[in-house]
């Protein structure tokens, strides 16, 4: 039996990742696909108005926005994406989320892997 490496989503079936994540009223939803020491994949659902606050992180995070539109800020600087935009934030600037509207998006976070000593 082989291990299942990518859970929550349907297996060699075709479907859209904005259906297998609900807004909730005054929610931040969350879905994770896929998380271990080099990389997490998680689904997003935000209720108009939600955010998550500043943060940094210890790796590069990729947001693609698939429905609706959200506002993301990096180091300062705001950008409004909407459905197939994506954004690259790098590790480690501030970056925070606001759903101006209800929006859903996919996150990628791939984190650095400690480098192997040489023998």
């Amino acid at each position: 039996m082989t291990k299942q490496l990518l859970k929550n989503a349907p297996r060699e079936a075709a479907f859209l990742l904005r259906e297998h994540v609900e807004v909730l009223p005054g929610q931040v939803v969350s879905k994770t696909l896929a998380q271990n020491q080099s990389l997490s994949i998680t689904l997003f659902a935000f209720d108009k108005g939600e955010e998550i606050g500043a943060h940094e992180s210890e790796g590069d995070a990729l947001v693609t926005v698939l429905e609706g539109n959200g506002r993301f800020t990096v180091d300062g600087e705001a950008y409004t994406l909407g459905p197939g935009e994506s954004l690259l934030m790098p590790s480690p600037k501030p970056h925070a989320v606001f759903a101006p509207e209800t929006f859903k998006m996919l996150l990628l976070v791939v984190f650095p892997q400690p480098e192997k000593e040489e023998k």
